[in-house]
């Protein structure tokens, strides 16, 4: 079978949530879009679905192959397009929303050469930290960072980042020394609400997994000022590296028990729908792909 169209199925299938759907939206008998993802899971040695008679769900590996296999299919698309003598030239109104603090340190300083690379793009940026619905708000692409587990959107890996435990020198030089991730019961934290694990903090240490309940000194819905209030000495907080990686650097901050590592999400360029992607949202994709090849807070 055709490996791409076994994707395509697939994709699909989960995006509709169930077979009836995805015959609908390809035009293709339920027959033929049940083989179509039967073939694909004996080929893979592996359960996608969990089919019930009132529900589909998506089994671990089903979940981690969805998002591989959009963004295969979704370079594919690219790749016809940048060829393609009859793309259009990138105009018109591009509506982007992003997290604050990601957009601030990071998205603000790239707009410039966007706009000159593409000086037909009208750019209308939204900055905030709740879960936007693109379609009803009318969004035509965003940057997420998340684990994007269950999402209904097409979406772009652009990089990573991972949870940083820390704190200022002067916090630890002046509160109880913090020998295990046990000792953080005893330490008030900067708690970012967003965050969506809330007070249990999960973390990979050398032995396995470790959860440790943590009792909030503040509680904030901005991770810049969480980060501040960290940078004052105001206690321990879990901030992602590409807000901290310079803090950390510069000896601002202090990684506590670097040996156990919290979570690593994905920052991810996501849009609406894959077909008939207008040329404005490729040249945004594109773009951020290129200039987040190596994120500053890695090197």
């Amino acid at each position: 079978m055709d490996r791409a169209l076994e994707m395509q199925v697939f994709c699909t299938v989960v995006d509709k949530g169930s077979f009836v759907g995805a015959s609908e939206s390809l035009e293709m008998s339920k027959a033929a879009i049940s083989r179509y993802v039967s073939g694909l899971e004996e080929r893979l040695g592996a359960r996608l679905l969990h089919r019930t008679t009132r529900r589909l769900s998506l089994t671990d590996e089903g979940r981690q192959f969805y998002h591989q296999a959009r963004e295969v299919l979704a370079m594919m698309d690219e790749a016809e397009e940048a060829i393609s003598a009859t793309a259009p030239e990138p105009s018109g109104v591009l509506r982007v929303n992003a997290p604050v603090s990601f957009g601030v340190l990071h998205l603000a300083p790239l707009w410039g050469d966007f706009m000159k690379a593409y000086p037909n793009v009208e750019l209308e940026i939204s900055l905030n930290d709740r879960l936007v619905d693109l379609v009803d708000e009318g969004i035509d692409a965003a940057v997420r960072i998340a684990r994007m587990e269950s999402s209904s959107l097409v979406g772009r890996r652009l990089a990573s980042t991972r949870m940083c435990l820390c704190a200022s020198p002067d916090y630890l030089a002046n509160h109880t020394s913090i020998g295990t991730l046990s000792d953080l019961t005893d330490h008030g934290v900067i708690a970012y609400t967003n965050f969506a694990s809330g007070n249990e903090w999960q973390f990979q240490g050398p032995d396995g997994s470790y959860s440790i309940h943590t009792r909030s000194a503040v509680r904030c819905n901005n991770g810049d000022t969480c980060r501040a209030i960290t940078l004052a000495g105001g206690g321990v907080s879990l901030q992602p590296s590409f807000m901290v990686a310079e803090d950390l650097r510069s000896g601002n901050l202090v990684e506590i028990l670097p040996e156990f590592r919290s979570v690593e999400l994905g920052i991810y360029i996501v849009y609406p729908t894959r077909k008939l992607l207008p040329a404005k949202v490729r040249a945004l994709i594109n773009f951020l792909v290129d200039r987040f090849a190596q994120p500053s807070w890695e090197q």
